[in-house]
């Protein structure tokens, strides 16, 4: 996997929210190491299929979940799918470049495709970024452009449980203790 990475969805909410989230760059050059209770491998497909307290390591990146299917294309680049069960949900966290914060996201299935730098979460889903975050049935984040995409489907569990339909987001403001502290230029 070269990076995590969260495609479009049309439902009647829809909130577009530019969240500076841009996750260690190294990251992608770190071999990936993963944990699991059992490993499936079909090499003529390249499809890897790992089951039970899989934990997926690059870097500063952690992936967990019951199950992680990974696909690698001819290209080389990997796409795979995390998802875990008994109302559990998956999850992820990621440092993000040039600051001690994290990014760090929960569904029941997180998706990420290496060669777009997407990341797709579905059902539950919820990203937090610097204390800034978004919640709703769907979110996927492109790391190229740093922005989010989330819809809240009406009619499914996510919808009826927030009572209207819509999407959550908080955003912290600038001058927030999530922010990075610096001390102000001594004066002469």
């Amino acid at each position: 996997m070269k990076r995590l990475s969260l495609a479009s969805l049309v439902a009647l909410a829809l909130a577009l929210t530019p969240l500076a989230a841009q996750a260690v760059r190294s990251d992608r050059e770190q071999p990936v190491n993963i944990e699991a209770d059992r490993v499936t491998v079909d090499d003529r497909n390249k499809v890897h299929i790992f089951e039970g307290n899989v934990v997926l390591t690059q870097g500063t990146l952690v992936i967990k979940g019951d199950k992680l299917v990974v696909t690698q294309g001819a290209d080389g680049f990997q796409t795979g799918v995390a998802t875990a069960g008994d109302k559990r949900l998956a999850s992820f966290r990621q440092k993000r470049e040039g600051s001690d914060t994290y990014i760090e996201g929960e569904a029941e299935r997180i998706e990420y495709d290496s060669r777009s730098e997407r990341a797709r979460l579905f059902n539950r889903a919820r990203v937090n970024s610097g204390g800034d975050e978004v919640r709703g049935h769907y979110i996927e984040y492109d790391a190229l452009t740093e922005n989010y995409l989330v819809t809240n489907q009406p009619g499914t569990a996510t919808a009826r449980a927030e009572g209207d339909g819509r999407v959550r987001a908080v955003i912290q403001p600038k001058n927030s203790d999530t922010d990075d502290k610096s001390e102000p230029p001594a004066r002469p």
